[in-house]
């Protein structure tokens, strides 16, 4: 009796839509740990989980990103980020927003993409 596989399911296309910009992310450890008080220089760039393009093991977008020394980051993944907010009175989410709206990198990655749909 000869055993055989079922045939194998087609690929499915990739739909990971979040935003990929090393330069943005570049753009954010230029500056400060947001958390105010911090004057600790070596930044990171650390993505704020509450936005909606991440989920259960899925980093969110870049544009969802803020600039947090090694030592607030590691708290924010130790503390949880509404834990986090509360405690350093921080609005992770809102400054994401306002590191996207005046990052030039993101911003010319967000035209490239606007250019190549219009294609």
């Amino acid at each position: 009796m000869t055993v055989r596989l079922p045939r194998k399911l087609p690929k499915r296309p990739k739909r990971d839509n979040r935003v990929r910009c090393p330069g943005h992310l570049a753009f954010i450890r230029l500056h400060m740990c947001v958390v105010p008080g911090c004057n600790d220089t070596i930044i990171e760039a650390a993505h704020v989980r509450s936005s909606r393009d991440g989920g259960i093991a899925m980093k969110p977008g870049d544009q969802f990103a803020v600039s947090l020394c090694h030592w607030h980051h590691e708290q924010q993944h130790i503390m949880g980020e509404p834990q986090f907010q509360r405690f350093f009175q921080v609005d992770l989410l809102g400054l994401a927003q306002e590191f996207a709206r005046r990052s030039p990198a993101l911003a010319r990655y967000r035209a490239k993409q606007k250019k190549e749909a219009a294609k």
